[in-house]
Formats: C-alpha cells, sequence, structure tokens
C-alpha cells in the first residue's frame, strides 16, 4: 500500500502543479488510507506537506510577479494566527469522543475525517462549475482591500486548515478575487505563498502537543510531491486548465463521497 501511497503523493503534487489548487486535498486521505495515519494526526503531516510543497511551487510565481505581497499580508497574518490557535489549542481542547448518537460514540478522529470528507465535496463543486473567462490583464493592478471581509475570511480559511490539515486554496482563491480584486494568475500565485506560510506555521502548533512527529517520513513524503508539482509546473504549459480542473473535481467528489459512505457505514 506504501508504494500506492507515494504514487498519490506525486498525483497531489501534479495537480497543484497543474491546476495550482485541489491537490492538497488528497493528501489526508492518502495519509489515513494508505499508509494508516490517525485521522488527527494525519491532519498535522498534511500541514507540513501542504506548506513545504506550496512553497517549492510558489518559486516559478515569484519569479513572473504573480505574488502580490501586500495581500498576502492582509490575508495571511490573520489565517496564520488563527491555524496556529487551532492546532496548538483548538484539537487539542476537542474532547474525544465528539459526542454520542444513541449508543453509537462519534470520536475526534471520525469527526475531523467527516468534515474533511465534506469539505472535499464542497472543494469538487467549486472545481466542476465553471468560472467565468478571466479577461487578459498585465502587470499588478491596483488593489482595493475590503478589510473587515478580507481578516474574517483570513480567520475562517485559517481555522479550517488548521481543523483538516488541507491549504484551502479553493476557498482563498475566490477571496482573493472577489475580496482583493486580483487576477487570477496573481491570486493563484499569492494563494501559494499564504498557503506555504501558515501550513508550516500551524505545524509548529502541534510540535508542542504528545503526538510523536515522523520528520524522516514526511521528509521523503514531500520530496515525492515536490516531484510532482514540478512536472506538473512543466505539463500545465501544454494542458488547458479548463479542461484538468473539472476533471480533477469529480475525482475528489468521487473521493469525498466514498470517504463519507465508508466512515458511516464504520460507524453504524
Amino acid at each position: 500500500m506504501e508504494i500506492i501511497g507515494y504514487i498519490g503523493a506525486l498525483i497531489m503534487g501534479l495537480s497543484l502543479g497543474l491546476i495550482g489548487g485541489g491537490g492538497s486535498i488528497l493528501t489526508v486521505p492518502i495519509l489515513v488510507y494508505l499508509f494508516s495515519v490517525d485521522a488527527v494526526l494525519a491532519t498535522a503531516y498534511s500541514l507540513f506537506i501542504v506548506g513545504l510543497t506550496s512553497l517549492i511551487g510558489s518559486f516559478s510565481h515569484m519569479r513572473m510577479g504573480n505574488i502580490h505581497w501586500r495581500t498576502a499580508l492582509v490575508f495571511g497574518i490573520p489565517s496564520i494566527l488563527a491555524v496556529y490557535a487551532t492546532r496548538a489549542w483548538l484539537v487539542p481542547a476537542l474532547p474525544d469522543p465528539l459526542f454520542h448518537m444513541g449508543e453509537v460514540a462519534v470520536s475526534k478522529a471520525l469527526g475531523m475525517l467527516i468534515f474533511f470528507a465534506l469539505l472535499m465535496v464542497a472543494a469538487a463543486f467549486s472545481m466542476i462549475r465553471k468560472g467565468k473567462p478571466e479577461p487578459a490583464a498585465s502587470g499588478m493592478k491596483a488593489v482595493h482591500f475590503n478589510y473587515p471581509l478580507i481578516l474574517a475570511e483570513g480567520v475562517v480559511v485559517g481555522t479550517i486548515t488548521g481543523l483538516v490539515g488541507a491549504g484551502g486554496g479553493f476557498l482563498i482563491i475566490p477571496a482573493l478575487v472577489l475580496l482583493a480584486k486580483l487576477p487570477m494568475k496573481q491570486a493563484v500565485g499569492t494563494s501559494l505563498i499564504i498557503i506555504a506560510a501558515k501550513s508550516l506555521i500551524g505545524f509548529t502548533g502541534d510540535l508542542k502537543g504528545n503526538e510523536v512527529i515522523d520528520l524522516n517520513f514526511l521528509l521523503f513524503f514531500s520530496v515525492v510531491a515536490i516531484a510532482g508539482i514540478i512536472a506538473g509546473s512543466i505539463l500545465s504549459k501544454r494542458i488547458p486548465n479548463e479542461k484538468l480542473k473539472p476533471a480533477f473535481g469529480w475525482f475528489v467528489l468521487l473521493m469525498g463521497i466514498y470517504i463519507i459512505g465508508r466512515e458511516l457505514t464504520h460507524l453504524s
């Protein structure tokens, strides 16, 4: 199963390189089902993997000038604070089991996995849905911030990232386009640097806990994913994003439905 797991890591990286997001949503299921990592610990591992992979992926956007640093700070600071607080204090404070359904106890790991699967379904629909074509744009545009909404969105995305270990690009990119009025390419590049910062800093919130972190495994998994994102970045110049994104969205939707069905079946 480990070989299949590392193939999954490669696919995750490929997705990030090809469509600028979505791939990190696969990390937790890969860790849980193919490497038998506990669901709560998998969300911590995912933060490290997603953060490091996104950081590497952001380098090409830095070279092309696709990162709007002011926006990254305004959105990223509340997001980073929220994800760190979630990992350091909120997740450890959650009761285990979370609640009871009659005689059935719903564990913290199961609750987080179901929540993650629901997030996968939401992410899938955002990728499947056809958006309006992006008008051509050149250079950095003047950005007019809606500060209250951007700060609130940053806190919400940071909290969700902390809970489920996903980068949240499918939430960040629409926020940057709608609230900060960034062109899509700048939104993707800015999103990657925000994801990298909040995920890696959020991961440090787990280092103060009692979990044993296997850094050797994390680094090897991340190297495989990084190889995928580099390959995906090269392929993205030849394969149209409009075809890849909805196809990957359907795959994520099926994965989310599978996880919900599998876990609820085991629960009953």
